[in-house]
């Protein structure tokens, strides 16, 4: 049967007589697997006109389609190999299996033969759990692919194939290390007789040769990108001929609804298009036919204007009928959205693209990006589905363990043996039933939902674990009409979003995506009952962190409303000709009485994307009055928190008092620095005073992650994180562009996901040293500064005006070169000269410099006045940060370090002392060459870049975080001549580089490195004629090298391998910045300019520390569960979190009085089902 989700087959077929000289032929082979494989693949192969497989050379970059393909797996304490039945590169991983028939089953336990059953008889439960177990060993295959230094991309599809038999496909377009039946629960298996069917055997033609034109995500992106832009073009119309905004909002609701409705066949087929199309010389009374139709909809019975009987749909979309006049243009549109097919319409995007088709100020942005559903899946997956699908292993585990049990007591026969049948079947059903029931009450809530497109993708996941239930109950006879009410429905996926518009689209994406899936899932439209669109009310319109009894204007001293300057209008200035700050142009502050935290309706997972603020545009962004107002609502949070930050704390909190089970957010991917760490160190660490909860565990973090802003539709970078009730181990999560996806869509990148680190999760998204034991060390302090802030444009001046500012005789005194970080990555200060009046009082700066005070009083008085800071508005003439400690420290030397803030690389660069910097740059107060180079080399370079921020993907060096806490080695006067050297290379050599060809910038030297680096490692392009030339002028490969031996030195002086890992290095450097803190406690500070730093202080030559000795750990044992599924869940949990392979009676000795015979049988079990794996005879591991 060709689904919604098949390609179309190809011209091309097989000869009739060839396909049933096939069938025929393998209809009888069983039980012989290593038989029969491998020529029944290569048949296969040719009979769909594919090549098939080649010779094997043991050459991992030559052998892409081989038999027994190599793995070395990586993925587990105990490394092991294993063998890919069948590998072809790009496309699948086969794992093969072989049954018997029941016939022959029967015939061999008759004569009482020993002859081989092979992998079970087909069609039994054993046997679906043989091909389970399959397929998950394929996966494990297809996440260890990498072999010799050579990188594979992940394939989107994995087969178990009984052969002979039959093929199961699975695949994940988006989600590469998680794979679904496809192309759906009931298709997804291929016997020998559905190779007569055209269309199958082109879907798996496509399998061996282009896999991703079978990805149904592409083609439905297409369709409803079409479609949206055809809606938008309607509304745009419609408004310009008058009607409202939410007029025509709701009535392209409710028409693009009906649209779906008759392709779906809940009404009669093309009977609204064709109404339509009656209608094209009646548009006078058109509306009234499309009223009319609507009011029966919404109530059911008989619509004249289709002629037909109709369902009622209600649900709230039908109980406004307005229909809204239309022109012979607009009809054309209406009918164009019409001849669409709705069902293959992707509500995952849908919602996001129909809101900026409706709403005129979103509409701009409908050509931009938006988020790609494998973005949402790689959150709602590890947050919801992930914990569900463990619980359903274990209950399936379960049913394989009674059905064991009860092979094993069998009577031999009669009425005996039939009850003990039917008590084997209850106890089955009835762990079936278990889950289900779980699965159909889960309730997830989404308290900043958008359009919709989280729930309606965590939705789908939820039907597709339903579907495989139900398979599962329909083994044992119970069909999904005895299981009436026993179904996840939309009412289970719980919103919050406070546009009325989102919220709108959100209820009308999760009842379009559900009808979707139970048209898929039946075969139309039967089973449904009225009416069709339930009123859940499970989408809420509101503000989902601040409730409030009033808002009301804030009133002054005079009575009147306070109002600010609204930070948008400008104006002229009437001397110099420049944009100001309007004073005119005002908004009004609000209070905002009672303000407290909103409520959360209960719910067992929580997901989201809530909106991307930042601390420093609340105010501007959300009112004076409500950023406050959200402050004192919630005082555990410090006032430099992202918006996102207060949903985070809302979640942690419902997580950590048990009200939730899991959440999984995203936010900025600042989430890890300063302001926001606090929030999460809060709950990771268990804080809320004597009756706190426990603590927060981060089960799953991506700390940098592409995403897409859906309020400016631009590219930004976000992080992900999944938090449960602690204390748990977690994973930390790295999220690269897969090898060979390159060429993929722009909408549908291909992303491999790679586990980096396991362990405790820290608030600083990392599974090394808890961040909260890290300090500022003494022996760096007052070395690092942030450049100055000018806060007014005027401040700057052309260099062609000094002359001006020589005519008093003293102005142009104030007049100093600028660097910022623009400048330092050019190595030339601004085109631009900065007035410094540091230290000037007002009357000082009007008597003793009159043509910069004048200057000032006319540029950056205006802007000052409009400003809410008393101190910035009031001392307009100075800086708005003058940076005194900055210019103390630098005071004295001939030359100081700056280094860009947010760079694409980190490297730093020496300034002439008379230079003042901007806050786009970081200072440090050191000349010393040895300093120089121990901050350009690796060691410190990757410590900026994981313990730094970002801004969008860029590593920025934050330097209160970075520096202060950077433990500098205890270098040798040796060591330290020995850097020195390679550091006055490495600047003589760059500024050598910059002097020579002045079109060159830093990144342009180091992208040159980099590429250089790649090719020394035999890796990257080849380089083009321009990057050729770029690698001579930049002298690439004696940078490379003179940072060699830089890098040498330095982890020679540190006495640590120049090679480590970046996690490892961060955790050296971690352990030894908390050992600095011990030995300048004891008085041991090793400063880096101790005559700056302690004038006239002693410091001690060397000091005995002792060294604490580790405590060893021992766990404590937890109970033993009580019922089969929970210890499932259970052994599996201990077999994760071991760091190596463990005994029956290890793992035994981790739960109280846990017999060992049931760990043992339980643990034989996971493992015929793939949960568990035997690494040897006596040992089992994850």
């Amino acid at each position: 049967m060709l689904t919604s989700d098949s390609p179309p087959h190809s011209d091309e077929d097989v000869d009739p007589e060839a396909l049933d000289t096939f069938i025929e032929r393998w209809r009888p082979a069983q039980a012989a697997e290593i038989a029969n494989a491998q020529p029944f693949l290569i048949e296969l192969a040719a009979l769909l006109g594919v090549p098939g497989p080649e010779p094997a050379t043991k050459d991992p970059a030559r052998d892409g389609y081989v038999f027994e393909r190599p793995v070395d797996f990586q993925d587990a304490a105990d490394a092991g190999t294993g063998r890919i039945d069948l590998y072809k590169r790009g496309c699948f991983v086969l794992e093969t299996k072989q049954g018997v028939d029941a016939e022959n089953a029967a015939r061999a336990r008759g004569k009482g033969k020993s002859r081989s059953a092979g992998h079970g008889r087909r069609g039994t439960p054993a046997w679906d759990r043989t091909l389970a177990a399959a397929k998950r060993q394929a996966e494990r295959y297809a996440r260890n692919l990498d072999l010799d230094g050579h990188q594979e991309p992940v394939p989107p599809l994995v087969i178990a194939c009984d052969v002979g038999y039959c093929l199961d496909l699975y695949a994940n377009f988006g989600h590469p290390q998680r794979y679904v039946p496809f192309p759906d629960n009931r298709t997804y298996r291929v016997t020998l007789d559905d190779l007569r069917d055209p269309d199958v055997r082109e879907r798996l033609r496509l399998a061996w040769t282009d896999p991703e034109a079978l990805d149904p995500a592409r083609r439905q992106a297409a369709v409803t990108r079409e479609l949206a832009a055809t809606l938008a073009e309607l509304a745009a119309s419609l408004e310009a001929s008058g009607a409202a905004p939410d007029a025509v909002f709701g009535f392209l609701s409710r028409s693009l609804f009906t649209m779906f409705a008759e392709d779906a066949r809940l009404i009669p087929e093309r009977s609204f298009s064709g109404l339509l199309a009656e209608y094209r010389d009646h548009l006078d009374v058109l509306p009234d036919a499309l009223s009319d139709l609507w009011a029966t909809m919404d109530g059911g019975g008989f619509s004249a204007a289709l002629k037909a009987k109709l369902r009622r749909f209600n649900g709230g979309l039908f109980a406004e009928t307005q229909a809204l006049p239309l022109d012979a243009h607009q009809l054309d549109l209406l009918l164009a959205a019409a001849e669409a097919d709705w069902r293959e319409v992707e509500p995952a995007i849908f919602g996001t693209l129909l809101e900026r088709a409706l709403d005129p100020r979103e509409r701009h942005k409908l050509g931009a990006h938006y988020t790609p559903r494998a973005y949402v899946e790689r959150l709602v997956v590890p947050a919801v589905v992930d914990p569900l699908r463990e619980e359903w292993d274990a209950a399936q585990a379960a049913v394989a363990q009674i059905e064991a049990e009860a092979a094993e007591s069998a009577p031999e026969g009669g009425k005996a043996l039939d009850a003990h049948d039917r008590a084997t079947r209850r106890a089955v059903l009835a762990e079936l039933r278990r889950y289900l029931t779980r699965l159909t009450s889960v309730r997830v809530l989404d308290p900043a939902c958008g359009s919709g497109n989280f729930l309606y993708v965590t939705l789908e996941h939820l039907k597709r674990i339903e579907g495989e239930v139900q398979a599962a109950l329909a083994r044992y006879g119970v069909s999904g009409l005895d299981l009436e009410g026993a179904a996840v429905t939309p009412a289970q996926l719980l919103g919050i979003e406070v546009n009325p518009r989102a919220a709108a689209i959100a209820d009308l994406v999760l009842w379009i995506g559900y009808l979707q899936w139970h048209l898929r899932t039946h075969d139309g439209p039967q089973g449904l009952s009225d009416p069709v669109l339930k009123a859940y009310g499970n989408v809420e319109c509101r503000d989902a962190v601040l409730a409030y009894d009033a808002k009301t204007p804030r009133l002054g001293g005079d009575g009147e409303p306070v109002t600010t300057w609204d930070g948008r209008t400008t104006k002229t200035h009437p001397t110099t000709g420049e944009e100001v700050p309007d004073p005119d142009a005002r908004t009004t502050i609000y209070d905002y009485e009672g303000a407290r935290p909103a409520n959360w309706p209960q719910a067992d997972f929580i997901i989201g994307n809530p909106p991307f603020v930042g601390s420093k545009r609340m105010q501007s962004v959300l009112g004076d009055g409500y950023a406050q107002a959200l402050r004192d609502a919630y005082p555990a949070l410090p006032n430099g928190s992202d918006y996102v930050m207060y949903w985070w704390h809302r979640a942690a909190e419902a997580v950590r008092e048990g009200e939730a089970e899991r959440f999984g957010l995203i936010t900025t991917n600042s989430i890890s620095q300063t302001q926001s760490r606090r929030v999460v160190a809060y709950h990771v660490a268990g804080e809320g005073g004597k009756k706190a909860p426990p603590p927060l565990a981060l089960a799953v973090a991506v700390p940098d992650h592409p995403w897409v802003d859906d309020v400016y539709a631009a590219a930004v970078r976000v992080a992900m994180t999944v938090g449960v009730r602690g204390p748990a181990e977690g994973v930390v999560v790295a999220v690269e562009l897969a090898k060979g996806s390159e060429d993929a869509p722009e909408e549908e990148p291909r992303h491999a996901e790679v586990v980096v680190e396991r362990g405790t999760v820290y608030s600083d998204l990392r599974a090394g040293v808890d961040p909260s034991l890290l300090a500022p060390l003494r022996a760096n302090e007052n070395i690092s500064h942030t450049g100055v802030q000018t806060n007014g444009a005027g401040f700057e001046i052309d260099p062609d005006r000094r002359a001006e500012f020589e005519a008093d005789g003293a102005s142009h005194t104030l007049l100093k070169t600028f660097w910022g970080g623009t400048q330092i990555k050019k190595g030339a200060p601004r085109d631009k000269l900065v007035i410094d009046t540091f230290g000037l009082s007002l009357d000082e700066l009007r008597d003793g410099y009159p043509v910069a005070y004048g200057h000032l009083y006319d540029t950056v008085k205006p802007e000052r006045d409009v400003n809410n800071r008393p101190k910035i508005r009031d001392l307009w003439w100075i800086h708005a940060w003058e940076r005194p400690e900055m210019r103390k420290a630098t005071a004295g030397l001939a030359r100081y370090l700056g280094t860009v803030e947010t760079s694409k690389h980190r490297y730093f660069a020496y300034l002439d002392a008379d230079a003042l910097t901007n806050n786009s740059a970081v200072v440090l107060a050191v000349e010393d060459p040895y300093h120089f180079g121990v901050l350009s080399s690796r060691i410190h370079t990757t410590w900026a870049v994981e313990k730094g921020g970002t801004l969008e993907d860029r590593p920025r060096y934050t330097h209160t975080e970075v520096f202060h806490r950077f433990p500098f080695p205890d270098a040798t006067d040796e060591q330290k001549e020995a850097i020195r050297d390679a550091a006055t290379r490495l600047d003589a050599h760059r500024t050598r580089v910059l002097a020579a060809h002045p079109h060159l910038d830093y990144t342009a030297v180091y992208d040159a490195v980099e590429a250089d680096r790649a090719a020394a490692a035999g890796e990257g392009e080849p380089l083009d004629a321009g990057k050729q030339k770029l690698h001579r002028d930049v002298g690439a490969t004696l940078l490379r090298q003179i940072h060699d031996d830089l890098d040498r030195a330095v982890a020679d002086a540190y006495g640590w391998p120049v090679d480590l890992e970046p996690a490892e290095l961060v955790r050296r450097l971690s352990t030894l910045n908390i050992e600095r803190q011990a030995e300048e406690a004891a008085g041991l500070v090793r400063y880096l300019r101790p005559a700056f730093q302690a004038p006239g202080e002693t410091t001690q030559a060397e000091i005995e520390l002792a060294t604490p000795e580790a405590v060893a750990s021992s766990v404590e044992p937890e109970p033993w569960p009580s019922d089969t599924a929970t210890r499932a869940l259970a052994l599996r949990r201990v077999l994760r979190e071991a760091d190596r392979p463990m005994t029956v009676e290890a793992v035994a000795r981790r739960f109280k009085r846990a017999p060992r015979a049931a760990v043992a049988d339980l643990l034989d079990t996971l493992a015929s089902l793939g949960q568990a794996r035997r690494a040897d005879a006596d040992t089992f591991a994850a």
